[in-house]
């Protein structure tokens, strides 16, 4: 039996793009997913969960292990992005709802899980950074503030691994680059320049990240310790 086969895993941002599609790849490979996210998610197991809020997340992870038993696998799918406008002219309250979300989440989510994983012996993580957080897209959109977040989501990964890995928990990063997804449908105006930027000429669907996601969850992946698989459809290589 697969190790996906009955594995209660926790995913974030689970209504919609990666978080999404991540759930329902999950559940196609037999695994119990709890979807959480501000909305319910159609797929998975919903729980309302509030990422930015210490209390949300610790009570959602405890929904978790309340309902399964123990918490095998995380996916903090959950992000933002910056209102399109230069760093000089950002709001203090933008900075903070971005860091929020992409940074504090992902680190609020990853320890609370991680607490119910090493009590347990062992546990899984993927986070969800970004290629923006080595390569700065800033062309013709601003993005400052989600490019550091997304670098220090990367950063916050290695660390944790260096961390829980010998105590069992193995964590790694997805760092995708434009995918299709409602949070990218925003910025029509931006599309035929973000393809153009990548050697495959088209954005990723959400499932293709989902089943890196997904490789990186199981066990073929078990050698890898705090490392960043990039799917940017070639984009740095330009």
């Amino acid at each position: 039996m697969s190790w996906y086969q009955g594995a209660r895993i926790a995913v974030t941002g689970a209504a919609g793009g990666i978080g999404r599609a991540t759930c329902t790849r999950l559940a196609d490979l037999g695994a119990e997913v709890y979807a959480l996210d501000l909305t319910e998610s159609p797929v998975g197991r919903p729980v309302l969960c509030d990422v930015t809020d210490e209390r949300s997340v610790a009570t959602a992870m405890d929904t978790v292990v309340t309902a399964g038993g123990r918490i095998d696998g995380l996916v903090t799918a959950a992000g933002v992005v910056e209102d399109d406008v230069p760093a000089e002219r950002m709001s203090v309250a933008e900075f903070d709802r971005v860091l929020g979300v992409n940074l504090k989440g992902t680190f609020l989510s990853c320890t609370a899980a991680a607490r119910q994983m090493l009590d347990a012996g062992g546990g899984r993580i993927v986070t969800v950074s970004s290629m923006s957080g080595t390569h700065i897209v800033n062309y013709p959109q601003k993005q400052s503030v989600y490019n550091a977040s997304k670098a220090a989501v990367s950063a916050l990964t290695r660390s944790l691994a260096v961390e829980w890995g010998p105590r069992g928990v193995r964590i790694n990063a997805i760092a995708p680059g434009y995918v299709a997804t409602p949070l990218n449908d925003l910025k029509q105006h931006m599309h035929a320049a973000w393809k153009e930027g990548t050697v495959a000429g088209r954005f990723a669907d959400p499932g293709e990240i989902a089943a890196a996601i997904a490789w990186l969850l199981g066990d073929d992946a078990a050698y890898c310790m705090g490392t960043e698989l990039l799917m940017d459809g070639g984009f740095a290589l330009r």
